[in-house]
């Protein structure tokens, strides 16, 4: 997945605002700080509590775009909190801590709390928090990401979009469950992550509720309102799929079927490869209008119908579903380390085309190895730190990162290859990683040094030297044979990074 170039606000300006003030007569307690510290995003995430339980109960009114309802909030204080923050664009109308009032105040999209009493260190508490608003008026760092659409909104984006619908702790580094409750108007789906707990209809309002029982990062949890088509159906493991596509899509409605109906296969093909699948529901989704790009929400990615403009796509949906392992049951400790996910994610594709007979993972590095000549300044952007501005670059990110899983494939053999990356999914499940934690457990499994080249493919600057013969000769001439798979990645890649 991908999306539009990001603007950071300026990070003297955030800086500024890093810690809360205590207010006085707060207690002995000190304040949860406004930042986890992400060198790419230094405004996302809190300190001071962790939170295990996001239920959000709301209510919707397309056209109006108006938003309503009540998070509930359960989290852990990690320090002797007196004050502490959600990020959230919206207005909050009251706010709950423990049951008792809490005074409240907004700056710069960070709803700032100051409950009755101080709160001891290592201890459960609730926050229930009564909010509104209109969304799609929302800004937050100069973002505007939730899509108002004709017939309802969509809140697909990354690496923000939690804020813009719901409070919370904005960070990977911060997983929760989650219960999403949403009252749409009769005759208008509601569609999230996990399962569907329940549905019901009263006085021209439908309430969808969803449910997500793994650690789920805020990015991926996901609302899609509109006129759907909706397939539920149980996949060979007994797990839930549900698929949904849009009304309106047209021509495209059988293409994007004959790709996602493949979900439980392709996941199926992709758990032999890198373990056990980590969630408990599949699926996916396909607007007709509002992204130009897919995204990994957990148990559930949402694909622009862009990608079936030319017909069936399963190269994205191994993308996607890939990410099920490398972005959301294994996440990024911080946006640096963006190549975890898309590297892998882009690998994945080549593995597909490779077992499809379309095109072989070798000949598929040659292809992209040799697309652009040294020179070009896609080799300067460093895939295991692109910068903000380079995090979903689709040459130095994705295809230089399968480019860099290659190159440690041939480095250790197949067999060492493949339980790196099965330990790698099984040790890290549900938690978050470093690009080098990912090395040091390489060369760990495979007894080999491959620091070296890893460091050479992840963080230097310029084009690595190849000893292949195909790949020397190829470039020499040329010339590349192109596997039948080259012009859907490359569509698919084109896609992703579209927004950037």
């Amino acid at each position: 997945m991908a999306l539009r170039s990001k603007m950071l606000v300026a990070v003297a300006t955030m800086a500024a605002g890093v810690l809360l003030a205590a207010p006085a007569g707060a207690g002995t307690g000190s304040a949860g700080g406004q930042s986890l510290g992400d060198p790419y995003y230094p405004a996302d995430g809190n300190t001071g509590y962790d939170v295990k339980h996001y239920d959000l109960r709301l209510k919707y009114q397309p056209g109006a775009d108006q938003l309503s309802g009540t998070a509930t909030i359960l989290a852990t204080t990690t320090q002797d909190l007196s004050s502490f923050s959600f990020d959230f664009g919206l207005t909050a109308k009251s706010v709950l801590v423990n049951n008792r009032p809490a005074q409240f105040t907004s700056k710069d999209a960070k709803l700032l709390i100051t409950p009755a009493a101080t709160l001891a260190k290592s201890t459960p508490i609730t926050v229930v928090v009564e909010y509104s608003g209109v969304p799609s008026e929302v800004t937050i760092q100069g973002e505007k990401d939730w899509v108002k659409t004709p017939d309802g909104a969509l809140a697909v984006q990354e690496p923000h979009i939690a804020a813009f619908w719901y409070p919370a702790n904005d960070h990977p580094l911060d997983k929760a469950t989650y219960d999403v409750s949403i009252a749409v108007p009769d005759g208008t789906e509601a569609i999230s992550n996990g399962v569907l707990a329940s549905k019901s209809s009263k006085a021209g309002w439908t309430r969808w509720n969803w449910r997500s029982t793994k650690p789920q990062a805020t990015y991926l949890t996901f609302l899609t309102i509109g006129h759907y088509d909706i397939r539920s159906s149980t996949a060979p493991n007994g797990q839930p799929v549900i698929t949904a596509y849009h009304k309106d899509l047209g021509a495209s409605t059988d293409a994007a079927a004959a790709s996602l109906e493949r979900t439980p296969e392709i996941l199926d093909w992709e758990s032999k490869l890198f373990g056990p699948y980590p969630f408990e529901a599949q699926g996916g989704v396909v607007p007709a209008t509002g992204i130009g790009f897919a995204l990994e929400d957990q148990t559930r990615p949402v694909y622009s119908p862009k990608f079936f403009a030319g017909g069936s796509n399963t190269s994205v949906v191994v993308h996607e579903n890939a990410h099920q392992w490398f972005g959301d049951s294994v996440s990024v400790a911080n946006w640096r380390n963006i190549w975890l996910n898309e590297g892998f994610a882009s690998y994945a594709e080549w593995l597909w085309s490779e077992a499809k007979g379309e095109g072989t993972a070798q000949e598929l590095f040659d292809y992209y190895y040799n697309s652009k000549p040294a020179s070009d300044p896609s080799w300067q952007i460093p895939t295991g730190d692109p910068g903000p501005d380079g995090q979903f670059n689709s040459f130095a990110v994705y295809n230089r990162g399968a480019m860099a899983l290659h190159q440690l494939r041939l480095a250790v053999g197949d067999d060492k290859f493949f339980e790196i990356i099965r330990t790698w999914t099984a040790q890290q499940r549900y938690g978050n990683a470093t690009n080098e934690q990912f090395i040091a457990l390489a060369e760990k499994v495979s007894g080999k040094p491959v620091y070296g080249l890893l460091s050479e493919w992840l963080f230097t600057k310029g084009r690595p030297v190849v000893a292949t013969k195909s790949a020397a000769r190829s470039f020499a001439a040329h010339t590349v044979t192109v596997p039948k798979s080259v012009a859907v990645l490359d569509r698919t890649h084109e896609i992703l990074a579209s927004q950037h």
